[in-house]
């Protein structure tokens, strides 16, 4: 199915015009549920063969109907649980019998009202008295005992994948309690949650290929945000001490297990703190979220068992490739780095010229799939570190942090560079890189230096990836799986009226 097809099923689509040209109500506004499916588990657990004395009044979406002359046997489900239905035709009467036999299948929601009991095989029932159709589906449901299984239906039709597989409504259960965790924990420490501007004039806060638009009425390229930082320490600068955003970032990146287009990620600055501070901080908020998401401080990811105990391992990001790559980088002439970047056919060596440069090529190649347990990675080369503070003792470094845990970077944050002067001199370098053709190079952002201009105090930040820690939470290896609506190419252009080749109104005035 392409994605500007409609899956109506005939059958359903029969059944729709003649309960419509009978007159029969399909879609009512309202219905008065006073018991959800896991209460009237919860409420008769105890219940016997004899149905309960007083009825219970619940809804529902049916997943199989099961018909046996005069009666009727259905599984509902709600989001709380799944119940069984017992139908019987002396009980209803013979028109909503037939009605219901005729018209009402699998995917159609209804209300129901009846008395609890539990049949012979012990399954706790509903023996309806009355029931009313609250939505008619019009599209088939999958087959009830192999449910929804391929992978790209299941991203592309979300809201089917909900429908079918508690897996996946647990799972996204469980990233809706994290965030809300993430939020309680950090305003109980006095972080002021604030929103920053999606639509950016000039992007920054992070090395990345930016998504671009045009404003009309502005006349003006915008980009869409890849970080919110820029805009978070420009609320320090004026005050704000602590404060943080949970936010929605845009990078025109690969799409792969590890990498959305459109990803969640909370920022964290506080004023007079480093990075140890950070660091320290960000053990504390992922600790917190494990044992307060699934009430332990362990979680298994691809087979592995991996502990979020504190405290965990912290390593420069020299002595970590001494340990993995067996090489002293600062020890070593540039030209055999050169040599044994080739012999390994490394990404990105062509772009590699110093020192620096070579000792985060050799960390990503050696190091970084082998760090399985929550570890920090700290001081950065300055190359590749365009906004964090330099190194108090190290020449040619910073006071940054990565945190990684089964190869994946999970966090980073650095003591803020605060030096106006020192940060117009790193993005000069960056918009260099950028004009000889670096994708992912920064942007000059003249009013972030105007605002450190003015004064901002000594601040430690973190950016922490909120889909790969839930990933970790609930053992999922594609970030796919815990993105409701993740990217996906387009099946089908056809029909739709929104071709590739059409282009937005203004589109014209962009360079």
């Amino acid at each position: 199915m392409s994605d500007s097809q409609i899956s109506f099923d005939e059958a359903k689509l029969t059944k729709y015009q003649e309960l419509q040209e009978a007159g029969l109500p399909m879609y009512p506004a309202q219905f008065e549920r006073e018991v959800t499916l896991a209460e009237v588990r919860e409420r008769y657990v105890e219940i016997g063969h004899d149905p309960s004395e007083d009825e219970v009044t619940t809804a529902g979406r049916i997943y199989s109907v099961r018909r046996h002359g005069k009666t009727i046997f259905i599984d509902i489900g709600d989001e709380s649980a799944r119940l069984q239905l017992y139908v019987r035709k002396n009980d209803i009467g013979d028109e909503p019998f037939d009605a219901f036999k005729k018209f009402v299948d699998a995917g159609d929601i209804i209300g129901v009202t009846g008395r609890v009991f539990r049949t012979k095989m012990g399954e706790i029932t509903i023996w309806v008295s009355t029931y009313q159709l609250l939505t008619k589906s019009v599209c088939a449901m999958p087959e009830k005992f192999h449910g929804l299984k391929n992978t790209e239906m299941r991203y592309r039709h979300r809201y089917l994948d909900l429908i079918m597989n508690a897996e996946t409504r647990e799972t996204f259960r469980l990233r809706s309690r994290a965030i809300a965790e993430l939020r309680n924990f950090l305003n109980s420490r006095d972080f002021l949650e604030f929103e920053t501007p999606t639509l950016q004039p000039v992007y920054g806060g992070a090395n990345a290929r930016p998504f671009m638009t045009y404003h009309n009425a502005l006349e003006q390229k915008l980009f869409l945000r890849i970080a919110p930082e820029l805009y978070l320490k420009r609320l320090v600068v004026g005050g704000f001490e602590k404060v943080y955003e949970i936010a929605k970032n845009f990078r025109n990146e690969d799409i792969d297990t590890h990498h959305n287009p459109e990803f969640s990620m909370v920022e964290i600055y506080a004023a007079y703190h480093d990075y140890q501070d950070m660091m320290n901080l960000t053990e504390e908020i992922a600790t917190h979220l494990v044992i307060g998401t699934l009430g332990t401080s362990t979680v298994t990811f691809e087979g592995k068992e991996i502990s979020f105990e504190r405290p965990w391992r912290r390593l420069t990001m020299e002595d970590a490739v001494k340990e993995y790559g067996g090489i002293d980088v600062f020890a070593t002439p540039v030209e055999e780095l050169a040599a044994i970047a080739e012999k390994e056919d490394m990404e990105k060596r062509e772009a590699a010229q110093t020192h620096g440069d070579y000792l985060a090529l050799f960390f990503e190649h050696f190091c970084e799939e082998k760090l399985v347990q929550p570890t920090f990675i700290y001081d950065f080369p300055i190359e590749n570190s365009p906004l964090a503070k330099r190194h108090r003792s190290k020449p040619g470094f910073t006071e940054r942090f990565e945190l990684f845990v089964n190869g994946m970077e999970l966090a980073n944050g650095f003591s803020e560079l605060n030096d106006p002067l020192d940060q117009k001199e790193r993005f000069e370098a960056q918009d260099l890189k950028r004009r000889l053709g670096d994708l992912e190079a920064q942007m000059i952002d003249y009013d972030f230096i105007n605002a450190l201009g003015y004064g901002m105090p000594p601040t430690g930040g973190v950016g922490i990836g909120i889909d790969r820690l839930i990933m970790l939470i609930t053992g999922n290896d594609s970030i796919k799986e815990v993105i409701l609506f993740p990217s996906m190419r387009r099946l089908s252009q056809d029909g739709d009226g929104d071709d590739d080749d059409d282009e937005p109104a203004g589109e014209e005035k962009q360079e």
